[in-house]
């Protein structure tokens, strides 16, 4: 019996979570066991989600498996995105240099700001009145 190599890596975005898991094979890109065409309907976050292997030019020689949950479809695109591209970094260190200049590999720290008490949003404050 022959074990493929199997890559796993986490990508944040936001509230969203996914893990990643990179194999070889002809491309396919499933997500929550469904394919990335039936699961986004956006173009643009399949865009997003394709972006590390057009970079690196490996779309065809891997198959990966996605579990993401929380968030929208925009977090989560770019969870995906992180995601594949921490795992291509386990597959290969040399793709190292274009994934950092892309900026796929730093994780986008901005989150939604809380709501302060005192106040009608995180920045927005109740209508002031002198009288």
């Amino acid at each position: 019996m022959v074990s493929k190599e199997v890559y796993y890596a986490t990508g944040r975005r936001k509230t969203s979570v996914a893990r990643t898991r990179l194999m070889p094979g002809g491309g396919a890109i499933i997500i929550n066991n469904r394919p990335i065409d039936e699961y986004f309907t956006l173009e643009s976050a399949k865009m997003l989600v394709r972006q590390p292997f057009d970079l690196t030019g490996t779309r065809d020689r891997f198959d990966v498996s996605i579990n993401v949950s929380g968030g929208g479809v925009s977090g989560q695109a770019g969870a995906i995105r992180h995601g594949i591209a921490r795992a291509l970094l386990l597959v290969d260190s040399e793709l190292r240099g274009p994934l950092k200049k892309a900026g796929f590999i730093k994780r986008d720290p901005r989150v939604k700001e809380r709501k302060k008490y005192g106040q009608k949003g995180a920045r927005a404050n109740f209508q002031f009145s002198k009288r």
